[in-house]
């Protein structure tokens, strides 16, 4: 029933997201409602993302000679896919939460630099730190030596403080 026109329509819009993709997680959708799709598309363009349900052929052609070819394989029965556009860790961890939360669907697999991860690296990147995550660990790190050097210096001078103080004190009495 689909023309060919809608057809070429439909790789030009996988190729487009998937030019600027920087992860692709496979997810089994089977049993969700149009409303919970909707609701994880959502979730994920919230995050600079997308949830793509789309027949297998149209995106193994549209993926063909891209970092996520390695995905063929995986493309079968009723798959979506999602992207994630800045971040690589953050559609694992919408995808993860959102299939805990309802109990439905399952990801397959993911591509991420070119190489095909399994279901269970896929689940294991959610379990990663953001970015953001990552940079706030590391200025706490790099602000721990500096912020323990302050807290000794200061304490260093209450203690004289509190020394000369109790010295007045002592000659005032």
């Amino acid at each position: 029933m689909s023309t060919k026109a809608f057809k070429t329509d439909k790789i030009a819009q996988i190729k487009s997201k998937i030019d600027k993709a920087q992860v692709a997680i496979v997810s089994e959708y089977k049993g969700l409602t149009v409303e919970e799709i909707t609701k994880v598309r959502r979730d994920l363009q919230k995050e600079d993302g997308d949830y793509m349900v789309t027949k297998n052929t149209l995106a193994k052609v549209a993926i063909k000679g891209t970092p996520y070819e390695v995905l063929s394989d995986v493309l079968s029965g009723p798959v979506a896919i999602a992207f994630g556009y800045k971040d690589q860790v953050m559609p694992a961890k919408v995808l993860a939460k959102f299939i805990k939360d309802t109990k439905k669907g399952e990801i397959l697999a993911a591509a991420l630099d070119g190489k095909l991860l399994t279901a269970k690296e896929a689940k294991a990147l959610a379990d990663l730190p953001t970015k953001e995550e990552i940079y706030a660990k590391m200025l706490g790190s790099i602000n721990s030596p500096a912020s323990g050097l302050v807290y000794t210096v200061n304490g260093v001078m209450a203690a004289l403080t509190r020394a000369v103080a109790a010295v007045r004190d002592q000659k005032t009495a």
